[in-house]
């Protein structure tokens, strides 16, 4: 047996004599001694438990030279292999908000998806489910239930279809949350609502400013209201949007959802995130308070202040896990209002990313992705891999005009896991 490539280690500062250890393939965290780690490095005699233990959490492989190549053909693999179908349905780019920051507003306007489209869309849908894949939608903006009556349409029929063909349908829809009332959800459960992503941008003074309606007024207490309507009969993500000059304040509205009457436990999961770019690259305000690059170092400590925060309030956080961009899941389509279809909703907009149409099919998309990027020496020895794959298209665009290398999350990384593992150590018990 030999050490994977994709294992991290890390001091325990306050238990002298043992380490912290992340198996990035997995992301298996665990606590160990420094003993038993030399013996896993060094080749030493362990356990028959010992050794299995390792092996299963992808300490341990056969074989380096064969780990490598499975790493190359994770994708391959996974899209083999996958029983399901992931669809981003946009019903409009209309929205009742004014956010100043809005990614969508250079290509936002009154377009609405036609029933003709609506239509095909379900039709190529039946097709997937016919061939026997579960089906999963995210009904997305705009604001998606600013056209409730068609999201209706389309989740009825998809739930027949599914029924129909022995498969799985489920949906879920992000939303701003002014239109989220406890009716709304009510109707929308038995059509196989599973989850409501929406967002809150701190406090109402913060918010307001952020997510204003189009008439210019705030939008927060409306929003905070239909959440704790809605909070005990449907999964919620709650996300937020901040910046370098606000992210410090985003605690105040944790305590404000508990104040609300939201028991922290009921939702799914909180994550912040920074204001990023508009689609064209474009900004609002303060360019510098906005993030185009994952390394940025305000928008690194930002990132660990606001889950320690989190976690001190006893929110649930999104697990540490393997990620990589929708690009390399076959299976996973963003369907526009207008029936383009696009591999990632934030090249929406961009000509030159559209993959094909509900009428015409996918065409051959590896080359205006760079589907490989990744898959070089530099990525394929480091030890972040698993959690990255190349980083964001989006990202490396924006830098530089086109997908034409990866958008590396190094610097990020070594500046904030080892606290994110702490963080995960904290909550479970992971000692050998």
């Amino acid at each position: 047996m030999e050490l994977s490539h994709y294992v991290i280690a890390y001091p325990c500062p306050d238990k002298p004599g043992r380490l912290m250890l992340l198996a990035t393939r997995r992301c298996a965290v665990l606590e160990l001694s420094e003993t038993l780690w030399e013996k896993v490095c060094t080749g030493g005699e362990l356990s028959e438990k010992e050794r299995n233990t390792f092996i299963r959490l992808g300490v341990l492989v056969e074989s380096r030279a064969a780990e490598r190549d499975e790493m190359r053909n994770t994708f391959d693999s996974i899209n083999n292999s996958s029983r399901r179908f992931e669809v981003t349905a946009v019903l409009t780019l209309e929205c009742n908000l004014a956010c100043p920051y809005c990614f969508e507003e250079p290509f936002r306007g009154h377009l609405v998806m036609s029933a003709a489209t609506a239509d095909l869309l379900v039709e190529r849908l039946r097709e997937k489910m016919a061939a026997g894949l579960d089906l999963l939608v995210d009904f997305y903006g705009g604001e998606a239930l600013l056209r409730l009556e068609l999201l209706k349409s389309i989740a009825a029929r998809l739930r027949d279809a599914a029924a129909h063909h022995g498969v799985s349908f489920a949906f879920n829809v992000f939303s701003n949350g002014v239109l989220l009332t406890r009716r709304t959800v009510e109707e929308l459960l038995p059509l196989g609502l599973q989850e409501v992503r929406t967002t809150l941008d701190g406090p109402p003074d913060i918010h307001n400013v952020q997510r204003p309606f189009v008439s210019g007024m705030g939008s927060f207490d409306l929003i905070l209201n239909n959440l704790v309507a809605v909070h005990d009969i449907v999964a919620l993500d709650l996300g937020g949007n901040y910046t370098r000059d606000n992210y410090r304040r985003f605690p105040k509205l944790l305590d404000l959802i508990i104040e609300a009457g939201i028991d922290p436990a009921r939702l799914k999961a909180i994550s912040f995130s920074p204001v990023m770019p508009k689609s064209d690259g474009s900004g609002v305000g303060d360019h510098a308070a906005t993030c185009a690059c994952s390394s940025d170092p305000w928008a690194i400590e930002a990132n660990l202040f606001l889950r320690a925060e989190t976690i001190r309030r006893g929110f649930p956080l999104d697990k540490l896990q393997a990620s990589a961009c929708m690009i390399e899941f076959a299976n996973d389509l963003v369907v526009g209002y207008d029936g383009t279809l696009y591999k990632c909703p934030v090249f929406m907009g961009q000509e030159e990313m559209r993959v094909g149409s509900l009428a015409d099919g996918i065409s051959d998309y590896r080359e205006s992705h760079n589907m490989d990027v990744w898959k070089n020496d530099t990525c394929l020895e480091c030890a972040y891999l698993p959690l990255c794959f190349g980083g964001c298209r989006f990202f490396r665009k924006l830098q530089t005009g086109a997908i034409d290398g990866v958008d590396c999350r190094r610097e990020m990384l070594d500046a904030s896991l080892e606290l994110l593992v702490r963080q995960v150590l904290g909550k479970i018990d992971g000692t050998i």
